[in-house]
């Protein structure tokens, strides 16, 4: 049997080697045993390949004799038009054919194995899988008349070398941000085990990786195109599955991403802007009824984002319903007040200005209101600004939009609701949240008795 394999690279050196390379590279890779689940035979043909190539290379006979062979190959294996890619290598009546252009030797059938787990050390993880995949699909059965070995055994260390060469794979195309296509090598890799349960320890490493990797995977999948339906589906499902495995947003259990309170409040924050209003109005109204603090205060800001963007002054009705329960522990007079202006409460709207503590907000309230009896001129400048700066560009669909306050009280719809606006009604109990998450910013005095309100109030605008 050929394979794509030659002597200086199975020792890891270059063809400019000198003995005294030849030996400590022979004796290095000798000592440095592959992984523990391997067999005797694996490691045994993997070690019979390191002699042989050993004993060419340190004959001087022997090795000019390879060498004017291997560079003949080399040579017109780098001119052909292919060159970049991988050897060509197929299999021909169940026989493993290598292009006669690329660099191989010729090794026993028993060695098979101990080549295949030289290609995966050497990293070449793509014709690991090209190899070893053909001996998969008929079982035991495929490895015929034990010309490989036993067939129960050697059919154990293919599993074992493919489903490796899978993740290792998927680790370097996360390396190279390639967070999809990681994933698919990864769970490669994971359904191989699972069917012939095998190797329930690299079985846990794959799904380690897995579950390290799935920030990645929602981030790329939610900040494609949104004409890209399935694939922001896929995303919105990996997020979907990370909160229920943490408990919420604001949850304490381990999803096994590695991310702490404060950084998955942050990796919220930092996907906000790839979702639309309506998409985060549905998550975090699935997720507010955990209860959840955060998720209550970013359901607040979808429904004002759609219902001032789209002039449904129903959704502003329900954002302000949702901020009574809020006010338990932290300031969001700003927010009802804003919500009173656009909902033609102005009466309302004054009261709550009156009773808020943000000082900065309410004194560029106050200088953009000195000819007024009132704060509403510098309420309606501020709501206007509010919307487009602070709120706006935390939603995919919204950040570019510059609807005015005339606009939207324009809008014959809204003059419609406004007229028979429902009296205002109390909701049912939800936790209080954190006003600061959504507003994109914090004040350190907002501190709160337990860390996780903390983290809740800073994490958004930390980001």
């Amino acid at each position: 049997m050929r394979i794509p394999l030659d002597y200086y690279r199975i020792l890891g050196l270059p063809i400019q080697a000198t003995s005294e390379q030849l030996r400590q590279a022979h004796r290095d890779r000798t000592l440095q045993l592959p992984r523990r689940e391997y067999s005797d035979s694996a490691i045994a043909a993997r070690k019979q390949l390191l002699d042989q190539a050993y004993a060419v290379l340190s004959d001087p006979a022997q090795r000019r004799t390879y060498d004017t062979s291997f560079l003949a190959k080399t040579y017109d294996f780098s001119h052909a038009p292919n060159a970049a890619d991988m050897p060509d290598v197929h299999f021909s009546d169940n026989d493993l054919v290598v292009d006669p252009h690329t660099p191989s030797i010729e090794i026993e059938d028993e060695q098979f194995i101990g080549a295949l787990l030289i290609l995966q050390e050497l990293g070449e993880y793509e014709l690991v899988l090209k190899l070893g995949r053909p001996f998969l699909t008929g079982g035991n059965a495929s490895l015929r008349d034990q010309q490989y070995g036993d067939p129960t055994i050697v059919f154990s260390d293919i599993v074992l070398t493919v489903a490796l060469a899978c993740l290792e794979l998927g680790r370097e195309q996360w390396q190279q941000g390639q967070y999809e296509n990681a994933a698919e090598a990864l769970e490669t890799g994971q359904q191989l085990l699972l069917r012939e349960g095998l190797f329930v320890n690299v079985r846990g490493e794959i799904q380690s990786d897995l579950y390290r990797l799935r920030p990645y995977r929602i981030l790329e999948a939610l900040a494609s195109s949104q004409d890209n339906v399935e694939e922001r589906r896929i995303g919105m499902e990996l997020l979907e599955e990370m909160l229920r495995d943490r408990g919420g947003i604001d949850g304490t259990q381990d999803d096994q991403s590695g991310l702490n309170i404060d950084d998955f409040l942050k990796f919220i924050q930092q996907i906000r802007s790839y979702l639309t209003a309506e998409e985060q109005h549905y998550l975090f109204a699935q997720e507010a009824k955990r209860p959840s603090a955060v998720a209550t205060y970013l359901v607040v800001y979808a429904l004002l984002a759609r219902g001032f963007a789209e002039r449904q002054p129903a959704l502003i009705w329900q954002a302000k319903q949702t901020l009574s329960p809020l006010g338990d522990r932290q300031d969001v007079h700003l927010e009802r007040a804003i919500c009173s202006l656009l909902l033609g409460q102005t009466e309302e709207a004054s009261q709550s200005l009156d009773l808020s503590q943000e000082e900065e907000s309410i004194d560029f309230i106050r200088q953009h209101s000195q000819k007024s009896p009132d704060l509403l001129p510098g309420l309606c400048l501020y709501a206007e600004r509010w919307f487009h700066d602070e709120v706006f560009p935390h939603f995919r669909d919204l950040m570019n939009c510059r609807i005015t306050l005339k606009e939207y009280f324009a809008d014959r719809h809204v003059q419609h609701y406004l007229e028979t606006l429902p009296e205002d009604s109390d909701v049912p109990n939800a936790q209080p949240a954190a006003v600061s998450v959504a507003r994109g910013n914090f004040r350190q005095e907002e501190t709160s008795e337990s860390s996780r309100d903390q983290l809740s109030r800073s994490a958004i605008g930390s980001v």
